[in-house]
């Protein structure tokens, strides 16, 4: 039997009234769990006011709402097919000849394009409100003044010393595992916040406890003849994790910039690995919506012979539950290069469409 127009918009209009229903309560709970932790945290600096700790649980709303989206597409899914089925208009359309795969196919093309939004549209919008999160965070929670940044023309650093500020720029970075080693770097130090004091160039400089050491170097000063040391040392309050934790998440980067920022670390010396896991599961997302439909109409399928509410809920959330668990263990895997990144980025997604393919149709063909 070919499906009617008529009936695929009508199913998927019930999906994706489920689905927005199902994700507007988890960020409502969400934004309201949020607020409630910043305001503990606040509790102890009185600087932080009520409205700052809206604004930041709000700025971490559509960050949330990605993390969510799957889950809203599992439950939202499920709401869906159970209420048509407790209406008996699937047992009808099934009556008539429909398979479940085509009514389903209106849902699991809407979860794609779900998943297709999230990447083009709401990716780029949770990045830039993640990134000015985290800088409220830094000032207000952490006390923060140190940054780091890496553009095309090398790698950028900003941190306090008893000197003052300084600013370090370097052509180029080696990471060792307990070190971190400059090339061609120029630092300039500041009196203060930004008056400036007098500039560094050297060829090499490492980091090791509590301060640069710089080789080669020359010291050059307003109205003052330059010099050059063979050897100086720099007190720095950086260290190794703090320049690693400084650079950008691959969170508050937008899908579109993430492959040229990849590039631009991995150029830079450093590894990617985080960053690219992150682009290739943004990748997988739309085969992650499908695959919720899938795993969701099988619980629904299951409740429709059973007659069990507490079915479909318990498998609901079972299925939730191992799915994240079994995300983060493959995640954790790919981060610490155990198996390749594609590998897994792909391998939920994967795995869970094969997953609810083979259940559904155990379920309509067994």
């Amino acid at each position: 039997m070919r499906t009617s127009s008529t009936m695929s918009f009508y199913i998927g209009r019930q999906f994706l009234g489920s689905v927005l229903v199902m994700l507007t309560v988890f960020l409502v709970l969400i934004y309201l769990i949020d607020s409630i932790e910043l305001l503990r945290r606040a509790a102890s600096r009185p600087d932080v006011t009520f409205g700052t700790v809206a604004k930041m649980a709000f700025l971490k709303l559509p960050h949330m709402s990605q993390e969510v989206l799957p889950f809203g597409v599992l439950f939202g899914g499920m709401a869906a097919f159970w209420r048509l089925t407790r209406n008996h208009e699937l047992v009808v359309t099934r009556a008539a000849g429909m398979s479940a795969w085509q009514f389903l196919l209106p849902a699991i093309l809407l979860a794609a394009l779900l998943g297709g939004v999230k990447i083009a549209a709401l990716n780029p919008l949770a990045s830039a409100m993640l990134a000015r999160y985290q800088r409220l965070e830094a000032v207000h929670f952490k006390g923060q003044d140190s940054a780091l940044s890496i553009a095309a023309g090398g790698l950028w650093l900003r941190q306090a010393g008893p000197e003052g500020q300084s600013v370090i720029h370097a052509d180029r970075v080696i990471q060792h595992r307990a070190e971190v080693e400059l090339y061609d770097v120029n630092v300039f130090v500041f009196r203060g916040q930004d008056e400036f004091d007098y500039r560094l160039d050297a060829d090499f400089a490492r980091l090791e406890n509590g301060f640069w050491r710089l080789q080669r170097v020359l010291r050059s000063a307003p109205e003052q003849v330059s010099r050059e040391i063979p050897e100086l040392l720099l007190s720095t309050d950086l260290t190794l994790n703090k320049i690693q934790e400084s650079f950008s998440p691959p969170e508050t980067l937008s899908f579109w910039a993430l492959r040229g920022f990849i590039q631009t670390l991995e150029k830079a010396g450093f590894s990617a690995v985080r960053h690219r896991l992150h682009w290739h599961s943004l990748l997988a997302t739309p085969l992650l919506m499908a695959a919720m439909v899938l795993i969701g109409a099988t619980f629904t399928l299951r409740h429709n012979r059973r007659g069990s509410s507490m079915v479909v809920i318990a498998g609901g959330v079972a299925a939730g539950f191992l799915l994240y668990f079994f995300s983060d263990v493959v995640y954790a895997l790919g981060l610490s290069d155990s198996i390749p990144v594609v590998l897994a980025a792909w391998t939920p997604s994967g795995v869970s469409t094969l997953l609810g393919s083979a259940m559904l149709f155990h379920l309509e063909d067994g």
